[in-house]
């Protein structure tokens, strides 16, 4: 834990893997102000080269992407890599010398991941046991891996679920195989604007004249701003204690009122088309069984450690009597409407962006 949380990545070589997404290049962008600490070095990893060329243009001001590169990549603060948290051998290469490890890299997709779910154990599980054990076998000198994880962890019944609740206990377990090494992981909900999200999915259709198509209208989901989603990695690398998992306290709304909020004034008919294969109609955060371990972190809560190896076992005041789920405390459309406008997501205020977003 940094002594001065405001700067735990002073001097820090941090790796971001799938650095290219969403969440990832808003972790770049916030590890590159300085305001968390002057970084040393931040290493985007992952398998997508246009991607990364388009990601090192941006940090280049280069007007468009028929000007010639030329780059001095490894003299850089930041550094970009091609590789796979898949590949053994790419992901010791890669961990050498790092400080923080920021893992983003996953299969997330609901119905992908039901229709290729050994393709998601590949990413979202054996990638995470690769970190552990390139980090155990070479005695890396790794102070903190965090894994990003989702609410479809908690009590899953989808594969991406399934595969990310293995994925938190790989890192947590990780704790064991590797003392030196602080494994935490972070969960949470729906993430504004993430690619593949709803937000964009919704203002796509509103753009096309319509129908905005919703599953069901009892659907709730946990809301959450990629600066949220930022904010709460950074809030766990500053003080979560070995093995835990920090969960934000995020807003829920209905589906269908953010479709509402979204349209607005204009004449566009919403549709109901049924659940998705593996799709829940509201999303949890927390278990019940989870429930009774954990802490209150002031913004976030901290589920501890069910591995006395791991955890102190010293008895704590629970911060919840029973699950925290996107089916209580949900926002109505007016408040719905307002954290939208809030993070500039309506239609009108993101045109300038729509080319980022829908990426």
């Amino acid at each position: 834990m940094s002594p001065n949380p405001r700067k735990q990545f002073d001097g820090k070589r941090v790796l971001v893997t799938g650095g290219t997404g969403s969440l990832g290049k808003t972790l770049v962008r916030r590890l590159l102000d300085g305001k968390a600490g002057d970084a040393k070095k931040i290493i985007v990893f992952s398998r997508d080269e246009t991607k990364q060329h388009h990601m090192r243009l941006d940090y280049q001001h280069k007007a468009n992407a028929t000007e010639e590169v030329i780059y001095r990549d490894f003299e850089q603060k930041l550094e970009f890599r091609i590789g796979d948290v898949r590949d053994y051998a790419s992901v010791v290469s890669v961990l050498r010398d790092v400080d923080i490890v920021i893992n983003t890299a996953a299969m997330k997709q609901v119905p992908s991941c039901e229709y290729a779910p050994y393709e998601a154990v590949k990413t979202n599980i054996v990638g995470a046991e690769n970190i552990v054990r390139a980090i155990q076998e070479q005695d890396f000198p790794v102070e903190t891996v965090v894994g990003v994880s989702t609410d479809k962890a908690c009590k899953p019944i989808n594969v991406m679920g399934m595969t990310k609740s293995i994925q938190e206990r790989v890192f947590i377990q990780g704790n064991m195989r590797h003392p030196a090494t602080r494994f935490i992981c972070v969960r949470y909900g729906n993430v504004l604007a993430s690619r593949g999200s709803v937000v964009p999915l919704f203002i796509e259709q509103i753009r096309k004249g319509g129908p905005v198509t919703v599953t069901t209208s009892e659907m709730t989901r946990f809301l959450l701003s990629l600066e949220d989603a930022v904010d709460t990695v950074f809030g766990a690398i500053a003080s979560a204690e070995r093995g835990e998992v920090f969960v934000p306290r995020a807003p829920s709304a209905l589906v269908m009122n953010v479709a509402k909020a979204l349209i607005g004034g204009r004449k566009i008919k919403i549709t109901t088309t049924g659940i998705r294969p593996g799709e829940k109609v509201h999303e949890s955060l927390i278990s019940d069984e989870e429930a009774t371990r954990t802490v209150d972190r002031g913004k976030w809560y901290a589920i501890r450690p069910m591995l006395p190896e791991v955890g102190d076992q010293k008895v704590i005041k629970s911060a919840l009597s029973t699950e925290y789920t996107s089916s209580d405390n949900v926002m109505d459309l007016k408040k719905t409407e307002e954290l939208l406008r809030r993070n500039s997501l309506m239609v009108d205020e993101v045109s300038m962006a729509a080319g980022e977003i829908l990426r």
